[in-house]
């Protein structure tokens, strides 16, 4: 199946919230880091997410002049055609993207989508992610509005991070610290200027502790029963009934956690979890594992001519994504999306 139209992408987590399970988003930053992820996603039977992210796009624009729409576009494009040949939806995503990459990444491919819906196609990406955990909370949810008001219109989600995620990620960066915790009345304010779909739907990155790379246990405290507390103090302030889950959670900066972590982050309401820091290493260690045993040929050492067939792209380049691949095959296992595609 190609990439999801917005009423499959819909489905799509209205089949996660209901199943209590969630998709891989895989961070991508090329075509084959794409492929390895569409193979991953083949190879467990689960749909999915992609997701490009400001860095990822201007890597993918060219080191010439680094230009962050021509990257994300053209490998949406891309994404487009060979997604035909995998038998999963997968949905297209942007992350992160601050305030001042706003009018050189989010806003311009917003446009591109409305172009296209205007002329009866769906639009370039299923998503977009406004990460305003930098500014003030007030701020933050006043550009949120603007920009949900246009994905609406262009039948994209947009993806909110209101309060800080810990870690460094493309630039911005956030302290380990007691402000890593959103609270019911960040939530409550958050309903109150985006509403609970009525004004576009939204997916909502709530901070529990979540931290982006790679720390050593005990650094870092998640406390995913948090968001069970969002989704109580909304549904009581909103009169929805008792268990249910207002809202649709993005699990962000997840790399390292343990299965009881995540499990209960699954039944309390997550549909996404970003995934980068594992896949990239997943990406990489096949190629130095490569280079190691075959030194001699993949380095003309010593004025010798070297090997060709080690040091040739594409033999490192299928080590690297089978590698990718089965770190998102164990990703999809991990969030009982394995087994769920959509027939």
């Amino acid at each position: 199946m190609p990439i999801a139209t917005p009423e499959v992408y819909n489905e799509m987590l209205d089949r996660a919230k209901a199943g209590k399970f969630a998709y891989p988003a895989i961070n991508v930053t090329s075509s084959q880091t794409l492929h390895a992820a569409l193979r991953g996603f083949a190879e467990a039977e689960s749909d999915g997410i992609v997701q490009i992210s400001t860095g990822g796009a201007e890597f993918l624009g060219g080191q010439h002049n680094k230009d962050m729409v021509t990257g994300a576009v053209a490998l949406a494009e891309f994404a487009h055609i060979v997604a035909e040949k995998y038998d999963v939806t997968v949905a297209l995503h942007t992350d992160h993207c601050p305030k001042d990459k706003l009018d050189g990444y989010v806003r311009p491919l917003l446009a591109v989508s409305e172009e296209r819906v205007k002329a009866g196609r769906n639009p370039l990406f299923q998503s977009h992610m406004w990460d305003g955990s930098a500014e003030t909370l007030s701020d933050n949810l006043a550009i949120a509005q603007e920009l949900l008001e246009r994905a609406r219109a262009a039948k994209i989600i947009l993806e909110v991070e209101i309060t800080p995620t810990g870690g460094e990620e493309d630039g911005v960066s956030h302290e380990i610290n007691d402000s890593l915790y959103t609270t019911v009345d960040d939530a409550v304010r958050t309903v109150e200027a985006l509403g609970l779909g009525e004004k576009g739907r939204y997916l909502l990155a709530a901070s529990f502790g979540n931290v982006h790379g790679v720390y050593k246990p005990g650094n870092v405290v998640l406390r995913p029963e948090l968001l069970k507390e969002l989704n109580e103090g909304i549904a009581s302030k909103y009169g929805q009934p008792a268990g249910s889950k207002p809202f649709n959670f993005v699990f962000h900066g997840g790399s390292g956690s343990t299965a009881e972590e995540i499990a209960t982050a699954l039944e309390n309401g997550v549909v996404k979890m970003n995934i980068d820091t594992d896949t990239q290493y997943a990406f990489t260690r096949p190629v130095a594992d490569h280079v190691f045993r075959n030194y001699d040929g993949v380095l003309k050492v010593d004025g010798e001519v070297g090997n060709k067939k080690t040091y040739d792209p594409r033999t490192w380049g299928k080590l690297a994504e089978a590698g990718m691949a089965a770190r998102v095959v164990e990703a999809c296992g991990h969030l009982r999306s394995a087994g769920q595609k959509i027939k």
